[in-house]
């Protein structure tokens, strides 16, 4: 994906560098640089130094490119070639846009992502089958593995769970807002996850004493899980059960409380001991 990504920022360079037929505005080039890496250096940088095309640029970390999510939304490899097509990389001298396929360099990126495409298969400890592929952030993307991945899972088992990152207001809105809806996927039910340790956080405790017990902060706190639980159930018509990832310092009362607050809304609770 940083190649593939790369290769298309050298595209448009090497195409203003031959004579910008595109006539491409230099301060108007919105596609940038990535490196898998978080160097802070790189995120401003001056690129064709000392010349004529001289300009400001800049890398994201990979997880942050736009291939990441197109290939992440891709159903086949036509499909990539034409989402890396469509992609929106400057503006010309006259505001028009140019396009990823107006430099012609979608085959070439193809090419280079035709082994990414594929999941990849792995097993968790207890040798269960997971296949992790593609890593988008939320907060910049869509959060969600592949399209790909995720059919690919469900025609292997009889049950498939898919992760949507950075929680239920972000990242499982956009799986089912965006990748479900690309994809036709239809879930059956959602799994919340939540910490007793992240509810007192949200209401109000300080980072320092998240392993005191602290009733007052949790039950504030709650009123987040609790709208992330009425997103689910009153806007996308989904069944959901809140799964706590229970740590050591987490007490007795602390879970009856979330699970009485849960009781009322008619929404399960399991534990899940980390």
């Amino acid at each position: 994906i940083t190649s593939a990504n790369n290769l298309l920022c050298s595209f448009i360079d090497n195409h203003i560098f031959q004579g910008n037929e595109l006539n491409i505005d230099l301060n108007r080039i919105v596609f940038n640089r990535c490196l898998d890496l978080n160097d802070r250096a790189l995120r401003d940088v001056v690129v064709a130094a000392n010349t004529d095309n001289e300009r400001k640029d800049r890398f994201n970390i990979t997880a942050a490119s736009e291939i990441m999510a197109v290939l992440c939304l891709s159903s086949d490899i036509d499909d990539l070639k034409e989402r890396l097509g469509n992609i929106l990389v400057a503006y010309n001298k006259s505001g028009n846009p140019i396009y990823c396929r107006d430099l012609k360099c979608q085959d070439a990126m193809t090419i280079l992502l035709k082994d990414a495409i594929k999941p990849n298969l792995v097993q968790t400890l207890i040798g269960t089958p997971a296949i992790i592929h593609g890593g988008p952030f939320a907060n910049i993307a869509h959060g969600c593995n592949t399209i790909i991945a995720t059919k690919t899972a469900m025609s292997l088992s009889d049950y498939t769970i898919t992760e949507a990152g950075f929680g239920a207001d972000l990242g499982a809105e956009k799986f089912l807002d965006c990748k479900c809806r690309i994809a036709d996927l239809k879930p059956n039910a959602v799994v919340l996850v939540a910490t007793v340790k992240a509810l007192k956080f949200h209401g109000g405790a300080d980072k320092s004493t998240l392993k005191d017990e602290n009733v007052e902060a949790l039950r504030l706190g709650l009123s987040n899980l609790i709208k992330h639980v009425e997103n689910i159930k009153n806007v996308y018509k989904l069944p959901v059960v809140v799964a706590i990832n229970r740590f050591t310092t987490d007490t007795n009362q602390e879970i009856e409380i979330i699970k009485n607050e849960m009781e009322k809304l008619y929404v399960p609770v399991e534990l899940i001991d980390v």
